[in-house]
Order: structure tokens, then sequence, then C-alpha cells
């Protein structure tokens, strides 16, 4: 967790992640920065996407000190669970972590597969992103500024227009982690 001072009690990159075959079964475990090293490793990742009562979404911009992708807009919040742990109670914690507040409930609504080199370092994104969604009905947002540097309240369709107009602005898994979530809100015609 970050000490709001841009300085992480843990060492976040020295964290164990489960790496996963290609049907996300546990194969096994290892770092999260040898997990990202090029050609990045398959392991188990989650992403959450926060609405509100009136079916907005909650966006951050990554804080310029991330790993990978910094600066770029994103989902409510992504991490990875440690090896065996549930992913709904990992997603709870770092939410809590990255934004000081939780959803009422989260609920997985799919897997993401995705592959993303990170153009500004050395990395590569691998992951069997579970999808998790929730509704934040109350309580106010405190963004680690080690973590998030933004947020703001978009709607859906609005945020697909500007995904397919500004890719570069966003992260590479945002348009799938919302194609899973909401398809209906992402297909043409």
């Amino acid at each position: 967790m970050a000490s709001g001072t841009g300085q992480f009690d843990t060492d976040r990159e020295s964290l164990l992640v489960e790496l996963v075959d290609g049907d996300g079964f546990a194969v096994g475990s290892c770092s999260v920065a040898r997990a990202h090293h090029r050609p990045g490793r398959l392991h188990r990742a989650f992403s959450v996407l926060l609405y509100d009562a009136s079916g907005r979404v909650l966006l951050q911009r990554r804080a310029d000190v991330k790993t990978r992708f910094p600066g770029l807009w994103s989902n409510a919040c992504c991490g990875h669970p440690a090896p065996g742990q549930d992913v709904v109670g990992a997603a709870t914690i770092r939410l809590k972590e990255e934004l000081g507040t939780i959803s009422d409930t989260l609920t997985e609504v799919g897997v993401y597969r995705y592959r993303a080199l990170d153009p500004l370092e050395d990395q590569e994104e691998n992951e069997w992103d579970h999808v998790l969604v929730g509704t934040l009905t109350e309580g106010a947002l405190q963004p680690d500024p080690a973590e998030v540097s933004e947020c703001t309240w978009v709607d859906p369709a609005e945020l697909h227009a500007a995904l397919t107009a500004e890719p570069d602005r966003y992260t590479p898994w945002l348009l799938g982690v919302l194609e899973v979530a909401r398809p209906e809100l992402t297909r043409d015609g």
C-alpha cells in the first residue's frame, strides 16, 4: 500500500502473482516484476469498473510514478491477487488502497485476456484479467496520489467514442474490459 507520500510501504514489484495457463488454471507464481518483463508471462489480474447510480463509469488517471502505463486514463482500479487469493477479496483491498473507498458489492462478469507492450518501458502485460463491476453509492473518493493523479465520472457511450477517437490516452486493456462488462455499449451499429 502507498503511504500517501508516493512511497510504498511494500515494494509492489516484488509481490507474487499467480501464473496461469491458457485456460486460466494456476501453474505457478513469480514476482510482479518478472511477470511483466518482456516477454510477459501469463498471470492472473483483475480490473474493477465502478458505476454510479446514473450509470456513469469511474475513470482514474494513473499516477506518473506508476511502473506501467503511467499518466493514462483507466478503469477505477487494477491489480493482481496473490497466488491462491480470492479475486474479489483482493480487488476490494486494492480498491481501498487506490481510491480510499469500496463498492457495496463487486461481481465478476467475465475474463478479458490480453497482451500489451508498454511503449515507454521494456515491459509487457500478459494477463488473464478478471473483470469486476460494482456500484459506488456513497462515500467520497480519496485517491492515493502515488496511484491516481485524478478521477472523473463518464457516460459509458461517451467513453467508448473517446476510446475510439483517442486510444493513446487510455490504457490498452480499458476497451476490452468495458466490452466484457457492458457489451451492448461497444458493439458496432
